[in-house]
């Protein structure tokens, strides 16, 4: 685990669902279960109905900026079924999708691409949250 990681909030409808992706075999053995898991695991987990409206939860939209290139974009964390690149639909299981999970407005989040390349990504807004939106059994 990252000890330099900043502190997450996760509600406990996305952990609950998580949980039970990792029964599956196709993503228990995945190559992002493992972050994923420990990611979860040191989660302050919430209630949906007390959850901040300034944290990325599943099936959130939220604007980024790459700190090494000043690169803006939006992408939306979403399970593993929805999942499409092509349209920045970011899968939990993914490691950029796993590292925003339960990340706030201003934090930002370091991993390695596979090229070995470091990325660094800060949250800068939130256009859409489930939670916020009064979505609480989505």
């Amino acid at each position: 685990m990252n000890t330099n990681a900043p502190p997450i909030v996760v509600s406990s409808l996305d952990l609950e669902r998580i949980e039970k992706l990792f029964e599956l075999q196709q993503h228990r053995d995945s190559a992002g279960a493992k972050l994923l898991s420990a990611e979860l695991a040191r989660a302050n987990v919430l209630d949906p109905k007390e959850m901040p409206d300034d944290v990325i939860t599943m099936n959130s939209t939220a604007s980024v900026v790459d700190e090494n290139n000043g690169e803006s974009r939006e992408l939306s964390l979403v399970y593993p079924r929805d999942a499409d690149s092509s349209a920045n639909k970011i899968s939990v299981f993914a490691p950029v999708g796993s590292a925003m999970l339960g990340l706030r407005v201003g934090q930002s989040i370091a991993w390695k691409v596979p090229n070995g390349r470091d990325l660094r990504l800060r949250i800068t807004a939130i256009s859409y949250q489930p939670e916020a939106s009064g979505e609480f059994h989505r």
